[in-house]
């Protein structure tokens, strides 16, 4: 009986350490799968006008990814939700679409931007301004939160800056990802 509960609790053992074992080891899911995916959906769109709000991850390579809904965000961008088309492989996360592509890098700093995918702030308008509310998106190990705040300081792509929550009771430290969107790490 004691040999039946030792193989017993190995195979529950083995059973919680798996999942989580792939997990931690995901497959990055590209800006070009997201593409295909909402391009079969019925809107052409490029794999550089995807916006990956954090980072994206599945068990296996490739999954199958469907598109779950879709709205507008802003006068030039969209948010899309996808999943994968088998649930166990990755979990639903947004993305977002800029809709407005200029014909083309019009500096070198703009055109180095677009090679490395790293802007140029000193090019740039302001993405958020103080005072104005914009969503934070908060990524940990297995967490993704997405919240209002109102921005403590103006900033461009890539700088750091200050914001709160609506009550003003907690200050966060995020990146400018884009026009009203922060990024942060718990």
């Amino acid at each position: 009986m004691k040999q039946y509960k030792s193989i017993l609790s190995c195979v529950i053992a083995a059973a919680v350490a798996l999942p989580a074992l792939a997990a931690s080891a995901g497959n990055a899911i590209s800006p070009v799968e997201i593409a295909a995916a909402v391009n079969r959906f019925g809107i052409p769109i490029a794999p550089g006008q995807i916006v990956l709000l954090s980072n994206v991850v599945a068990n296996t390579a490739h999954p199958q990814l469907r598109v779950e809904s879709l709205q507008r965000w802003d006068s030039q961008r969209m948010m899309v939700r996808l999943s994968c088309a088998n649930p166990g492989e990755c979990v639903p996360f947004f993305v977002g679409l800029r809709l407005n592509q200029d014909a083309g890098p019009q500096s070198i700093a703009q055109m180095n931007a677009t090679a490395t995918g790293i802007p140029d702030p000193s090019t740039q308008t302001p993405k958020v301004r103080a005072g104005k509310l914009a969503t934070l998106m908060l990524e940990g190990d297995h967490v993704h939160i997405r919240l209002t705040v109102i921005c403590l300081e103006s900033g461009k792509t890539g700088q750091t800056i200050r914001a709160t929550d609506k009550d003003r009771r907690v200050v966060y430290t995020a990146e400018v990802a884009d026009e009203g969107l922060l990024k942060g790490h718990l």
